[in-house]
């Protein structure tokens, strides 16, 4: 195995320990990278995407075991991660053959999130504007 890229970033959509509908896989997106992570990344042949929203630069990581979260000081996170939870991603990758067809996707291979933000908590709420 390749030394994991090391990217500090937001977490939006975290999947970790229910599978998602569409991808029935677990699955994370990675967000807000710098522009050395994108560096880092792209020239290991990950690709990474832009909508032009709030998570600017991100990746999807996808898992068919469910995905382990750990906090700053390496204990289990049991609750569901919120998006806007900030955190350390470790990515590595692997490469695939299926149907003639081949590519490369990241691989987490490990969450730490500093930063949390509960799946559902009110203060995401709070932050809102009332209309």
């Amino acid at each position: 195995m390749t030394k994991p890229i090391v990217v500090g970033c937001t977490y939006y959509w975290a999947q970790t320990n229910s599978v998602n509908d569409l991808s029935q896989k677990y699955q994370v997106n990675i967000g807000n990278l710098s522009e050395k992570a994108v560096e880092a990344l792209s020239s290991n042949g990950i690709e990474v995407k832009n909508k032009g929203d709030e998570q600017g630069y991100y990746i999807t990581v996808k898992s068919a075991n469910p995905i382990k979260v750990f906090d700053a000081d390496g204990l289990p996170v049991v609750t569901n991660v919120g998006n806007g939870s900030k955190g350390r991603a470790a990515i590595s990758f692997y490469d695939w053959n299926y149907k003639n067809k081949s590519g490369r996707s990241p691989s987490l291979v490990k969450m730490i999130v500093d930063d949390l933000v509960e799946y559902g908590d009110d203060a995401q709420i709070e932050d809102l504007e009332v209309l």
